[in-house]
């Protein structure tokens, strides 16, 4: 049941795919412009995904149990898109100081890891380069978080893109499908 309902909201897949490659062409194309221009278009993104997951969720509440996750996710996604149109300077500024700060955590656990291990195995000091890769990420990010959005342009371009194209092939898959049909 959950796959003829897939099967019928085939489009749903592709349309979010289109709109994360829309997205992910506007940041490859335009990556000088300001780092709120990218948040607005994260934010069309992130509202138009959202949108489309509650459609889905609607349409697979017959046939999915867990139907109301998505929909949650869905709705999320709508409010954060909502609140990046009301003020895209703290969502981008937001943004910068959250992956800083994912990045300095990842880069002290990398470090605080070649410690303990230094007795255990050879080879720690790649640990600890990455530690400290991360660690001068994280300073470069909050240093001039300007020039770290611009940066994260092309990173998000790329994820939107790949994720575009794949939410494509699957939606024409779900709609390649053959009918199922009852005993």
């Amino acid at each position: 049941m959950l796959l003829e309902t897939l099967k019928r909201h085939w489009w749903v897949p592709v349309l979010r795919g289109v709109a994360a490659i829309i997205f992910g062409v506007i940041a490859f194309t335009h990556p000088v412009m300001a780092a709120a221009t990218l948040v607005l278009f994260f934010g069309a993104w992130v509202l138009i995904d959202g949108i489309f997951r509650v459609i889905g969720a609607i349409g697979h509440r017959a046939s999915d149990k867990e139907w109301g996750f998505d929909l949650i996710i869905g709705l999320v996604g709508i409010i954060i898109g909502l609140l990046t149109f009301h003020a895209p300077q703290i969502t981008a500024l937001a943004l910068i100081i959250y992956i800083a700060a994912w990045a300095l955590m990842i880069g002290a656990t990398e470090i605080a890891t070649a410690i303990k291990l230094r007795r255990e195995i050879k080879g720690e000091w790649f640990l600890v380069l990455m530690g400290l890769l991360s660690i001068a990420f994280a300073a470069l990010l909050l240093w001039n978080p300007i020039a770290g959005a611009a940066a994260l342009i092309w990173v998000i371009a790329w994820y939107a893109v790949i994720f575009g194209v794949l939410g494509i092939f699957l939606g024409f898959r779900l709609r390649s499908l053959p009918v199922l049909r009852a005993p």
